[in-house]
């Protein structure tokens, strides 16, 4: 899974960029600001699916226990708790993710092509932290 963050951390920079720009080409040159904004929303969505996997797998992020990170208990807890929820967000948003990828739904307000993209990002939420979590507990405690 390294290489996927890798993948998602070289987005951030055209991500700020994108964002960024969206008031010069609004204001300056008055064209391209909502594609600019559809084309960070698609970023943004990809970069935090997949950074939730990786603050997790670092332990960096909100649900990092104080004290004994690596109890076992600590570890099950997370897949105990995790595991329903990204099962059941796999599950009930299948039926839309499906029909918009089928679609290549666009955007509303744009009609700009991508926003199949952004549904996916929801799939792909789920099925790391799904995977994270159960990797996680399966792992050995390490040695001290």
């Amino acid at each position: 899974m390294r290489w996927l963050f890798a993948a998602a951390a070289a987005l951030i920079l055209p991500l700020v960029v994108l964002l960024f720009a969206q008031w010069p080409l609004r204001d300056v040159v008055q064209a391209g600001s909502r594609q600019a904004n559809d084309a960070a929303q698609i970023l943004f969505a990809l970069v935090m699916a997949v950074g939730v996997a990786a603050a997790g797998r670092a332990g960096t992020h909100l649900r990092a226990p104080r004290g004994d990170a690596n109890a076992p208990w600590r570890r099950w807890t997370v897949l105990v708790l995790v595991g329903p929820w990204a099962a059941y967000l796999l599950w009930s948003s299948a039926p839309t993710v499906w029909q918009s990828l089928l679609q290549q739904e666009r955007f509303a307000e744009t009609l700009n092509p991508g926003y199949f993209l952004v549904r996916l990002a929801l799939w792909l939420l789920a099925a790391l932290a799904l995977v994270q979590a159960f990797l996680d507990a399966m792992s050995p405690r390490p040695a001290r």
